[in-house]
């Protein structure tokens, strides 16, 4: 005698159409963060002045002497001997002692995902020389903002051979 309380169905394993529209979703939302995180750009260009700067961030870097950096725009390049340096800022040359302040010019940065302006905000960056260890010139860095902006996306300003360390 056939069972007839067993359909065609009932046989079937698999997952419901709620858990099919879920995995979907969420596999939406990976694909978008991915293209978001792939195209992420930052370009700086020229601020406007008088700008508030009232958010700020501190990194503890180093600057490989005698080694061009480019941060956002600015061109540096740093040459150390004993507690002095010498700190050539997109072409203006300071001397610097231990404990002393670099505050290069502010900045307009607009941040593009996929092409698309997402953000915008002004920024000034202020070195604080520490001094030097081995071929290395050691920093504090800030780096002040006109809006709240996310950690990861100052460091897309921050070249890797700076090893910028959160303070």
């Amino acid at each position: 005698m056939a069972d007839i309380t067993k359909t065609p169905e009932s046989d079937k394993q698999g997952w419901s159409t709620g858990t099919k529209v879920l995995v979907g979703i969420i596999a939406l939302i990976v694909v978008i963060a991915l293209i978001a995180v792939v195209t992420l750009t930052v370009a700086v260009l020229e601020t406007r002045t008088g700008t508030e700067l009232p958010y700020s961030t501190n990194y503890r870097v180093t600057l490989p002497d005698g080694e061009p950096i480019t941060i956002g725009n600015s061109h540096i390049l740093v040459t150390s001997y004993n507690d002095e340096l010498i700190a050539d800022v997109d072409g203006t040359k300071e001397k610097l002692v231990v404990g002393q302040q670099r505050v290069i010019s502010p900045r307009h940065a607009r941040v593009m995902v996929a092409g698309l302006p997402v953000l915008d905000t002004d920024f000034q960056i202020t070195l604080t020389y520490l001094g030097s260890t081995g071929s290395s010139a050691n920093f504090d860095m800030t780096v002040k903002t006109s809006t709240q902006i996310p950690e990861f996306v100052i460091s897309k300003l921050i070249p890797s051979n700076m090893n910028a360390q959160p303070a």
